[in-house]
């Protein structure tokens, strides 16, 4: 980013911004969207420091890369200011306990990511802790601000480098695990020259923390460092950091967020509240001495999404409940006490200090930003997207329609800008993965998902929270285990049906997309139910479930969650849960989209469903794009700008018009880059 532009930034956060002539989203939009990224407050709440994240405007002929992140420190409504300079991208911010400084990590040129802080009140940033050659990963402070706890990568292997170094670079599958290291460093030991002193952990950790006591370390370890493990086999250890004893949380489920109490003697705790949950949407409380746990909101219609323990001791927790949110309070002991609505905002994110809660929060008409929550009301803090002014948005709410079977299903709608026509408009399917996820009626716009820019362009859109989907209790997001493509795929037929009848979708002009689980839904409505389906964009998606237990990296999670039974067990069925099987009903134009390396869904198959298609039903219009270097989801700005006109682009050729004979559209769109 230029001076000029980085000038034009801070005078954005600064002052309101001007009025403009509404116009349509596009994609070189999308392509220039930032966000609030993590955020940390002082023990004494009276300091507020965030990360601004953007990715490099490649429309405007920057040069490609991954998502940045800027230090910014915050005052006061619309009083932010950049802290560290923009070439300078940081992550894991925190401050001292003393709060005289801003905390992260960032590798300097040629050393390796450790441990910076910046002076509050100004001065030049330090080093304060690292390991020699070794990654910091995580770190947090003891209570008095003396000592710095890391969690740093695997100790350097001299002779397999020097065996990769004469050609000898083999690996071995799942065998070769490198785990990762705890040290302990005295703050100033860079300047001392005091070294960090390792502490055995058991397992592969994956993150940790230290009680406000100092006498508690929350270490939380997987056997190895197998995704899978993570999934379903992660659990907190309590560690007494005088004696080394360590207590087990035995809890069944995946792990979500964990805190502990300002009196050190409880943890909050999100988790599943079985091996077979989908998702750690369940509030738990546990006691620090026996590690013995207590579910807060178990059966609930709802997901626990991130806590906050106020220095006063209560528990402040982020709720979503459907596609809304809200934020709720309990005492120490678990029992709510008050609840509040924050409106149209959907809140992601909490952190407090002092008392002091700051939030990040979206909504229909901007994404994550900064908001302060004091005296019952949300106030909005940064504004990093001031251009969204000029944006005439479509309408957007949350819709409900009664599923086949009489279940009632919810969703987020987006109406076309101009409003719908006469015979309804063009409707795009957005479906979200997981399925353990859920979508809330906020910021639905990204290089995926069409959102705005398709309002923009005249199609409607709806997000539907399928069977499947969190936020709807543990019951709704179980209802599709063991039952792969019905009730969950039939959800969104049943979508389509209750917008056609409602006059809003045209039924010959309906169409669908989504990536990983979403991309498997968008496989097989343009297979199975490829009647129903005028075009479809997959992303990262599963067209045979029988290759994607032995291709993928999870297959013990999609065991005990999606499939309840293994390939062997019924090998029949697992085929005719596979897109791939129902290829000569393949009459949906649709285009295929996978980063080459992702090793969650192995690329395979998309290129199986690409190949099945292509050999029964090669009339179909039909496209695979392959993205080097990129895994489960794009992380580079080219990837991504590229990613978004071809799935615009695609269902302008074949949904606007409904035209499933159209030519294909060129194999490279036009980019539209301002050269400089």
């Amino acid at each position: 980013m230029t001076l000029l532009r980085s000038a034009l930034l801070a005078t954005a956060l600064t002052l309101p911004a001007a009025p403009a002539l509404a116009r349509d989203m596009t994609p070189q939009d999308v392509a220039r969207i930032e966000y609030t990224g993590t955020v940390a407050v002082s023990q004494d709440g009276n300091h507020v420091a965030y990360t601004r994240v953007y990715w490099p405007d490649v429309t405007q002929g920057e040069d490609d890369g991954t998502a940045k992140q800027q230090l910014f420190m915050a005052d006061g409504a619309n009083d932010v200011r950049a802290y560290l300079p923009e070439d300078m991208s940081v992550s894991s911010i925190d401050f001292t306990p003393d709060g005289s400084m801003i905390t992260f990590l960032w590798a300097d040129g040629d050393d390796d990511r450790s441990v910076w802080g910046v002076p509050v009140n100004g001065g030049a940033y330090r080093k304060i802790a690292g390991v020699a050659d070794a990654r910091v990963g995580d770190y947090a402070f003891s209570p008095d601000g003396s000592r710095v706890y890391m969690l740093v990568s695997a100790a350097p292997d001299e002779d397999r480098e020097s065996e990769s170094d004469d050609g000898f670079n083999s690996v071995v599958y799942e065998e070769e695990f490198r785990f990762n290291r705890m040290f302990v460093a005295d703050v100033n030991g860079t300047e001392t020259g005091a070294e960090p002193t390792q502490i055995e952990v058991p397992g592969y950790v994956s993150g940790f923390d230290i009680s406000p006591n100092g006498e508690t370390a929350m270490i939380l370890t997987a056997p190895t460092p197998l995704v899978d493990d993570s999934l379903t086999s992660q659990r907190v250890n309590l560690v007494n950091l005088a004696s080394g004893a360590v207590t087990v949380v035995e809890t069944p489920g995946k792990i979500g967020d964990v805190e502990f109490s300002p009196d050190s003697m409880n943890l909050s705790l999100v988790a599943g509240v079985d091996e077979n949950d989908p998702a750690a949407t369940t509030l738990h409380m546990v006691d620090v001495m026996t590690g013995s746990y207590t579910a807060v909101n178990e059966g609930a219609a709802e997901a626990v999404m991130d806590t906050e323990w106020m220095a006063d001791g209560r528990l402040a927790a982020l709720v979503h409940v459907g596609v809304q949110s809200v934020l709720r309070f309990y005492s120490a002991d678990g029992e709510q006490q008050r609840e509040y609505d924050p409106g149209e905002l959907i809140l992601t994110s909490l952190q407090q200090g002092g008392n002091r809660l700051m939030v990040e929060a979206s909504s229909p008409t901007h994404p994550n930003e900064l908001f302060a929550f004091n005296g019952g009301e949300f106030t909005r803090w940064t504004n990093h997207n001031p251009w969204l002014s000029e944006i005439d948005f479509g309408e957007q709410r949350a819709y409900t329609y009664t599923a086949t079977d009489g279940t009632q299903i919810e969703g987020v709608l987006v109406l076309p800008v101009d409003g719908v026509p006469a015979g309804g408009a063009p409707l795009i399917l957005d479906v979200h993965g997981g399925p353990e996820a859920h979508e809330s009626n906020g910021w639905v716009t990204s290089y995926s998902n069409p959102g705005q820019v398709a309002a923009g362009q005249g199609y409607a859109v709806f997000l539907p929270n399928y069977r499947g989907s969190t936020a709807y209790g543990t019951a709704f997001s179980k209802a599709h285990s063991g039952n792969y493509t019905d009730p969950e795929f039939r959800d969104l037929v049943d979508a389509k049906a209750a917008l056609v009848a409602e006059g809003i979708a045209d039924a010959d002009r309906t169409g669908i997309t989504g990536g990983s689980y979403g991309g498997y839904a968008t496989a097989w409505s343009s297979t199975y139910n490829s009647e129903e389906f005028a075009a479809g964009v997959m992303f990262v998606g599963i067209s045979n479930q029988i290759s994607k237990v032995g291709t993928g990296d999870i297959p013990n999670e999609m065991y005990l969650v999606h499939a309840r039974k293994w390939p062997w067990e019924d090998w029949q069925n697992y085929l005719e849960v596979s897109p791939i099987y129902y290829t000569d009903r393949a009459d949906t134009p649709l285009l295929i989209m996978h980063g080459d390396s992702d090793t969650r869904v192995n690329p395979g198959q998309s290129l199986e469903l690409y190949r099945y298609i292509s050999l029964r039903r090669p009339d179909t219009p039909l496209r695979l794009v392959f993205y080097p270097g990129e895994g489960h989801g794009n992380a580079r700005a080219a990837s991504r700008y590229d990613y978004n006109l071809r799935m615009m682009e695609w269902f302008d050729t074949y949904l606007e018009t409904g035209d499933r004979d159209a030519e294909l559209p060129p194999s490279r769109p036009d980019l539209m880059i301002e050269e400089d």
